[in-house]
């Protein structure tokens, strides 16, 4: 856990330099840590299970929860951009937020642009808010209105909250692995780009 509560004291923990810094407060919930976390300038997710991110690192840029970002393979916060069986998979990394929204924007225009269902892989996202929600409506707009499906791939546990507690999970089609997504969308009949 990177967020650890004794009593009246707390002590973050930093997922990238391993800083640490102790606060003294009592947390109504022990699991769901976001006011203080905001609070102290850190960055990450709203769980105690963290990752979470000083403010040093957070000011670095957001998180790829540990993975490399392949060079050459689209712009930061973005892993991969593909077209695989006739659909464009979105490979998205770290948080997705204010500050990342444009490049999951230029990749939802990318997967419009290429035609054909849409995947947008979360495996590797942390965190999402109102700016990451309202790029995957709009894209999923899109993909309806030209007779397209947009799924969505193992999102993490805070991802699953956030589009249950918006009623979002009825609208995107949803699976726990990147493979089953694949597998629904190629068996469903193509679509033509316009």
């Amino acid at each position: 856990m990177t967020v650890v509560a004794y009593e009246q004291l707390v002590t973050l923990v930093c997922d990238t330099c391993a800083d640490t810094a102790d606060v003294a407060c009592a947390l109504p919930d022990a699991q769901v840590v976001w006011p203080l976390v905001s609070e102290q300038g850190w960055s990450g997710s709203p769980f105690a299970a963290g990752p979470h991110r000083c403010p040093h690192c957070s000011a670095l840029g957001p998180s790829t929860g540990g993975a490399a970002v392949c060079e050459g393979h689209g712009p930061s916060g973005i892993l991969g951009i593909d077209h695989v069986d006739g659909v464009t998979v979105v490979v998205a990394a770290g948080d997705v937020d204010l500050d990342t929204g444009d490049t999951l924007r230029s990749a939802l225009a990318h997967a419009k642009e290429m035609g054909g269902h849409v995947l947008v892989d979360l495996t590797r996202v942390h965190l999402i808010d109102s700016t990451g929600l309202g790029l995957l409506v709009r894209a999923h707009r899109d993909a309806v209105e030209r007779g397209s499906v947009l799924c969505l791939a193992a999102p993490a546990e805070f991802v699953r909250t956030v589009l249950y507690t918006m009623r979002l999970d009825q609208v995107f089609p949803i699976f726990d692995s990147h493979a089953e997504a694949l597998a629904h969308l190629s068996s469903l009949a193509p679509t033509r780009p316009r």
